[in-house]
């Protein structure tokens, strides 16, 4: 009975994978709505710079990092990359806003960001599982 409540306000294929497919629906609608891609930009960019952020203010490094002091060095570089990129889509974010005609240049850095979220949810995972 629970299941029907949430899967109502969800829907199921949220709930099957975690809401992957409605952020994939919304980086294609992002590609045709100039408002759209701007709200995606800007608040990607800034969930991307506060999480990384916060890995390099409260989570030391684990796991791989700590085999040897390159590795340990590429952390605190890798996040501080993560950093600059997450304050650079929310202002590309801001700057597709003022003119249509920026959307490719947007929707090219929409589609970068994946590689950035990729390395979040594993360096995240990794001191999690510490």
């Amino acid at each position: 009975m629970c299941f029907k409540a949430i899967s109502a306000l969800h829907g199921e294929t949220d709930l099957v994978d975690g809401g992957a497919s409605s952020f994939t629906a919304d980086m294609v609608e992002a590609s045709h709505d100039t408002s759209k891609l701007q709200r995606l930009l800007v608040a990607g960019g800034i969930v991307k710079a506060a999480v990384a952020l916060y890995l390099v203010l409260y989570k030391s490094p684990a796991g791989l990092f700590l085999r040897s002091k390159g590795l340990f060095y590429s952390y605190y570089g890798g996040l501080s990359a993560v950093i600059v990129f997450g304050v650079v889509e929310a202002w590309i974010g801001l700057w597709v806003s003022h003119n249509c005609r920026r959307r490719a240049v947007g929707m090219t850095v929409l589609w970068l960001s994946i590689l950035p979220q990729f390395f979040l949810a594993g360096v995240a995972g990794s001191t999690i599982l510490k």
